[in-house]
């Protein structure tokens, strides 16, 4: 099964509050949408984070603006005067989540590419697949 990065078919803007960081991740094109839904859980990204974030992942769906804001709870390290990390804002976090591999099928790729979506340069989808 083919992998691409979510940046590929997504843009997204992120901030935090305290020790608590949001993601909006949006569909770059309408088609998109479901494929990022399906792909962008609350479960997948605390996987993809690991001990980073301890807290919940909450996912509020915003459908007309084919988005989704993702709040993770104790994300940053207690918040920027606690924190020891060297960005301890949520600013960074958005950039991570758009460098998350998402899963596509065959058709979907085609799709994708069909509508103009370039992947990341040097990017093979399949090249974990072959491993």
């Amino acid at each position: 099964m083919p992998r691409i990065y979510l940046y590929d078919i997504a843009h997204g803007r992120s901030g935090d509050k305290g020790d608590t960081s949001n993601v909006c991740v949006f569909a770059r094109r309408s088609e998109f949408y479901d494929i990022i839904k399906r792909e962008v859980t609350p479960t997948r990204l605390k996987e993809y984070f690991g001990d980073m974030v301890k807290g919940d992942i909450i996912r509020y769906d915003v459908e007309t603006l084919l988005g989704m804001n993702f709040v993770m709870h104790h994300a940053l390290g207690g918040g920027a005067t606690m924190s020891l990390r060297l960005d301890s804002l949520g600013k960074s976090m958005g950039s991570a989540v758009m460098r998350m591999k998402i899963d596509v099928s065959d058709e979907e790729l085609e799709t994708i590419q069909k509508l103009g979506a370039r992947l990341m340069p040097f990017e093979d989808p399949y090249e974990e697949a072959r491993v």
